[in-house]
């Protein structure tokens, strides 16, 4: 999020309410629900480590403050614009999970992968209604189907690993 906040700095200064409805305008529910100790909390950390610099507003009782980059966040934001995004996923929680636990004997994998299989059509279906009730945002959507693709890859992938990884314990 923090170089969301830049991003969104880089051009105008704002305070946390306007950053918080300029990803709400863009990504809608897609998002999860942003609370107002989120902004601030992330605009404080932000400011203290010299990307931005917040100033209040003569005469708001509210102590209402807007935040511009400094020079420190520029380079931050310019570093992020140009540092592609990590394409690998070898963390993954589901499949060290299920090694974990099936080499310890502590659940049955085909169990284990039974509810996640269960899991991932869930959330294709949560997805598929979301992107039919809302088609006003063209960000969100993407942000959707890309999630849909990923969850139709990681299915495949559970056929793989049913497929090729032994589902018995290995006798001791």
């Amino acid at each position: 999020m923090r170089s969301l906040f830049l991003a969104l700095l880089a051009d105008e200064s704002r305070h946390g309410y306007e950053i918080k409805q300029a990803l709400e305008q863009e990504f809608g529910d897609q998002l999860p629900a942003l609370n107002a100790g989120q902004i601030y909390s992330t605009l404080a950390r932000l400011e203290r480590d010299g990307l931005v610099v917040g100033q209040s507003i003569e005469g708001d009782n509210r102590r209402k403050r807007v935040y511009e980059l400094t020079e420190a966040g520029r380079a931050a934001l310019t570093g992020w614009i140009e540092t592609p995004v990590p394409g690998t996923r070898l963390k993954d929680e589901f499949f060290m999970k299920l090694v974990i636990l099936a080499s310890a004997g502590l659940a049955e994998p085909k169990a284990l992968i039974a509810g996640q299989r269960r899991e991932y059509l869930q959330s294709l279906r949560d997805l598929d209604a979301m992107v039919s009730a809302d088609g006003s945002r063209p960000a969100a959507e993407l942000l959707a189907e890309g999630a849909i693709l990923h969850l139709k890859a990681d299915l495949e992938w559970l056929d793989l690993i049913e497929q090729r990884l032994p589902m018995q314990r290995e006798p001791a």
